[in-house]
């Protein structure tokens, strides 16, 4: 079972990141968007902390434990922050976050790629 959920979170990270790599301007004016009509959605960032917590504790076993460790407390710090981090330096960071050039997004679309492409080796569905 966890090898399927940690599948969903490799085709979760490859979907952003192809996301970012070909349209980065515009997946990110979106966010932004939605960002401002409802703030709100940052709330749903609580799952971005299980989906972390999750990658620390299933990845106990798998090749690249380090990495998945150092990603998983990344994610859910990350995701923490903006669930219930302090509204004035969560505007200050997502503003600076928005007004990165497309390229700088870009880089962050291939990191996403990357990473799915890593847990998918090791939970062994790239290998035969």
């Amino acid at each position: 079972m966890t090898r399927y959920i940690l599948a969903a979170l490799a085709g979760i990270w490859m979907a952003d990141g192809l996301a970012l790599l070909c349209f980065p301007l515009l997946v990110i004016r979106r966010v932004q968007e939605s960002l401002q009509h409802s703030p709100h959605l940052l709330r749903w960032q609580a799952v971005g902390v299980c989906l972390g917590v999750t990658l620390i504790v299933c990845s106990a076993q798998l090749p690249y434990q380090p990495l998945w460790w150092i990603t998983g407390s990344a994610m859910a710090m990350k995701s923490g922050f903006l669930a219930w981090g302090p509204a004035t330096w969560r505007v200050s960071l997502l503003n600076w976050c928005f007004s990165r050039e497309a390229i700088d997004y870009r880089f962050i679309g291939l990191g996403l790629c990357a990473l799915a492409v890593l847990l998918l080796h090791a939970v062994g569905l790239l290998t035969r």
